[in-house]
């Protein structure tokens, strides 16, 4: 009899434990990642009140089975459902992560390691990646600073916003391409002033310039000069290009045409430049004699020019030199180009009785002949530059390389007449201090018809149409970190608002044999033990067991309501079955009890 009141109270023990394990399922139904836990019963022992006996050959008699009566129910085992993946649930919180797979998450509270599936991460006041409700460390592995690539071993916490880590370095530009139509009926390319084509490239500090280069067409139509004009810097001020070629080398264009005055007031007398209308001496050959090198004319003296005006009356005016050479380029339509008028070539005779023997020489040159002896022509009576407003010129003097294109297809033919060559130096390591040399390709150069328009135009990095990557070499500006983004293999990028990408870490998972025998520490934390499998504080990528992570989501509880509230009915009519057996059995001793009147 007392038999059965025990066994009815370990029935009401153990179906009393099964609640408490589905009450804490149903509690944790929104809990982050958590994993349902299930029990299972066995009975708890027998007694035995006759053993088996076998048969008996010599009576013949068969065996009789033991004689056992059963004394109640124990829980068996309490097990996890660890390896349930759980429901997804989106978040949009980039640092919001959720493995699917079968591993974990390795996190450190500074003295040792645990593990969760709960990926509600954020980012704490030292830049490290964190739980969002415990503050710990999420672990992972750094990048090697020699190779930029992960180096996989002993895991340690991620510190994704280091000061390192916030700014991208700038690198001074490289490499550079052209490419692009030259129309050979482009009124910019058949100008004095040419085409120009800007080319924007960073020194090493990442400061931006802009190199203005410039195409003009010669007499043959498939070769074109290209020539550095100037360098700007972020303010548009030009920056002092020193003494040396930056940018190919002294050539000339042949290039045959007739310059004349610009404005019809202008006329030279005796070796001075007037302006008919005003009287006005624009430049006095005379004063602008030096004795030396010809093109030694740019002193800076002043020279009076001393002019009379309109009523007669002597004015004062100094100028340098250079200002009395803008106002005679100016004169014959070059305002603001007066280094181009100067390299004009010319054919002058070579001496007075023979005007069929002429040599070539620049506009420079002529001027500089003429300042000596400024009422006669340097070369002969037949050489008419300055006593009349026109003369013919040949070509042109230039700093820079050719651009030759192949007469039959258009295509780009090489530089200086060189067919395997098909690129150029600009040489700013010249300038000292943070630039760099730049190759610049003209491959991708083409001479084509296109109504009179040029498309040419200039690009920092490689064009790629070799075959390489294009934009290496491009250079680049100081970037600022503009957002992180970690990848399904748990490496995490920055991204930084030069354009540039900078890998930060990967995160670090543990697998483990048994991960069922994982204990559970609180907020949603595992801790390895002898049965689960210890962790070797290294780790594996989560791709190596085809799992993967997504970011701005969480995984959601596993627990199955329905299956919980099922649970919940049998667990409840068999704790109420087993308080029955206990009120049934003091029925019985109370009918025993009153036996004796």
């Amino acid at each position: 009899m007392m038999r059965s009141l025990y066994s009815g109270v370990a029935g009401l023990k153990t179906h009393q434990i099964k609640m408490d394990v589905i009450g804490n399922n149903i509690a944790n139904v929104n809990t982050a990642a958590f994993k349902a836990s299930s029990i299972v019963f066995n009975e708890l022992m027998s007694q035995t009140t006759q053993r088996a006996s076998g048969p008996n050959a010599t009576t013949g008699t068969g065996g009789v089975n033991a004689r056992q009566i059963g004394l109640g129910v124990k829980s068996g085992a309490i097990n996890i459902n660890i390896t349930g993946q759980g429901s997804t649930q989106s978040t949009g919180n980039p640092f919001d992560i959720m493995i699917n797979g079968d591993n974990f998450f390795v996190v450190n509270n500074g003295l040792e390691n645990f593990f969760t599936r709960d990926g509600s991460f954020y980012v704490d006041g030292a830049g490290n990646l964190a739980m969002t409700s415990t503050g710990y460390n999420v672990m992972g592995w750094q990048v090697d600073p020699e190779t930029g690539e992960v180096r996989k071993d002993t895991v340690t916490a991620l510190r994704i916003m280091s000061t390192a880590n916030m700014t991208y370095p700038p690198e001074a530009t490289s490499e550079a391409y052209m490419d692009g139509i030259i129309d050979k009926f482009d009124t910019d390319v058949t100008s004095v002033n040419g085409r120009v084509v800007n080319l924007n490239f960073f020194d090493a500090r990442g400061y931006e310039y802009t190199a203005r280069f410039v195409f003009r067409q010669s007499d043959d139509p498939d070769i074109y000069s290209l020539e550095l004009e100037k360098i700007l810097d972020e303010d548009g001020e030009a920056i002092d290009l020193g003494d040396g070629v930056l940018f190919g080398a002294a050539s000339t264009q042949t290039k045959a045409g007739s310059v004349h005055f610009d404005d019809k007031t202008y006329e030279w007398d005796n070796g001075k430049l007037i302006n008919s209308a005003t009287k006005e001496v624009m430049a006095d050959l005379s004063k602008m004699y030096t004795a030396g090198a010809l093109n030694d004319l740019n002193f800076s003296e002043d020279n009076n020019l001393g002019y009379t005006d309109t009523d007669g009356q002597p004015v004062e005016k100094t100028a340098t030199v250079q200002e009395q050479l803008d106002a005679i380029a100016a004169a014959y339509g070059y305002q603001g180009s007066t280094d181009e008028f100067l390299n004009l070539l010319c054919d002058a005779p070579t001496a007075a009785d023979d005007p069929t023997v002429v040599t070539q020489l620049s506009v420079r040159q002529m001027l500089a002949n003429l300042s000596q002896s400024p009422t006669a022509p340097a070369y002969g009576t037949s050489y008419t530059l300055p006593t009349t407003g026109q003369f013919d010129t040949v070509g042109r003097n230039f700093t820079g390389v050719s651009i030759t294109f192949d007469t039959n297809t258009g295509l780009f033919a090489g530089v200086n007449g060189q067919q395997t060559v098909t690129s150029a130096t600009l040489g700013l390591s010249q300038l000292g201090g943070y630039f760099s040399d730049i190759n610049i390709d003209f491959a991708d150069l083409s001479s084509l018809n296109n109504k009179g328009t040029s498309t040419v135009g200039a690009t920092s990095g490689t064009s790629g149409s070799d075959g390489s990557a294009k934009g290496i070499g491009a250079g680049r500006p100081l970037g600022d970190m503009i957002g992180v983004s970690v990848q399904q293999n748990g490496m995490i990028y920055a991204s930084y608002d030069n354009g540039m990408t900078k890998l930060l870490g990967q995160i670090a998972t543990a697998a483990f044999a048994n991960a069922s025998g994982l204990e559970k520490q609180g907020d949603n934390l595992y801790s390895a033990t002898m049965n689960s499998g210890e962790f070797n504080g290294i780790g594996v990528d989560i791709t190596a067991n085809g799992g993967y992570m997504s970011t701005g989501q969480l995984e959601m509880s596993n627990v199955d309501l329905s299956t919980e509230f099922t649970e919940m009915i049998t667990t409840q009519r068999g704790f109420q079955a087993n308080s029955r057996i206990i009120t049934v059995s003091d029925t019985l001793l109370e009918e025993l009890t009153n036996l004796k009147r």
